[in-house]
């Protein structure tokens, strides 16, 4: 039986549906915008647009608490699950003129189905915004520990694959399918990447030709 809602959060976390202690609501990061009137929510259904109608990015998750799924998210990244959602949305409704925000805010209850309210345009685009420079300042935290020797080629390798398996399970939230080949050459990929990026710092932080902690021999520059 498919996993739907909470549940897929419950099991990728590792958390007991019968145990779960909910956390205290955190500060959100945006301002919601104030109710509609009741009277408009017939013609409000009635207006949805045929490409949100049909967006089904979040469809895995469909009974989701916006609880559950930030809980996840600041649990294992820096944002939180208003931004993620969002950010996925703005890329997902950008046209040759720029992100559809308004159309992104007025229908976001129906686009992922954890958000409850609607948001003006200036919400959508300060959440975009802190998604942005939390992708940047992990970004700097993460390269900055890969280039420092803080971790052995070993460790930095253990350290991808927890990351990546973070990564790839929102991928799939999303809807985006991998198969097994797929994923392996990813990691594979990803390894090869970091390991040439912690070797070349390597480069950087030694005068010496010959790296004193791995042996490894680099090229002398002419400086």
């Amino acid at each position: 039986m498919a996993e739907t809602g909470d549940t897929l959060f419950r099991r990728r976390a590792g958390v007991s549906p019968m145990t779960e202690t909910p956390d205290s609501e955190p500060t959100p990061a945006v301002e919601r915008v104030a109710d509609e009137d009741p009277e408009q929510s017939v013609d409000d259904t009635e207006a949805v647009p045929d490409d949100v109608a049909a967006y089904t990015r979040f469809s895995k998750i469909d009974g989701a608490t916006y609880d559950r799924a930030n809980e996840f998210l600041r649990d294992r990244t820096y944002i939180t699950a208003r931004e993620w959602a969002i950010a996925r949305l703005c890329a997902d409704f950008r046209t040759e003129t720029g992100v559809e925000m308004t159309k992104i805010g007025e229908n976001l209850p129906e686009l992922v189905p954890f958000m409850t309210d609607t948001y003006s345009p200036q919400a959508v685009n300060q959440a975009r915004a802190s998604f942005e420079e939390k992708v940047q300042t992990a970004g700097a935290t993460f390269l900055y520990g890969a280039m420092s020797e803080f971790f052995t080629a070993e460790e930095l390798d253990d350290l991808m694959y927890e990351v990546t398996e973070v990564a790839k399970f929102l991928l799939e939230v999303e809807g985006v399918e991998l198969t097994v080949a797929e994923e392996l050459d990813a990691e594979d990929r990803i390894s090869e990447v970091m390991r040439e990026v912690r070797d070349s710092s390597v480069g950087l932080r030694h005068d010496e030709v010959t790296c004193p902690e791995c042996g490894h021999v680099h090229e002398a520059d002419g400086g």
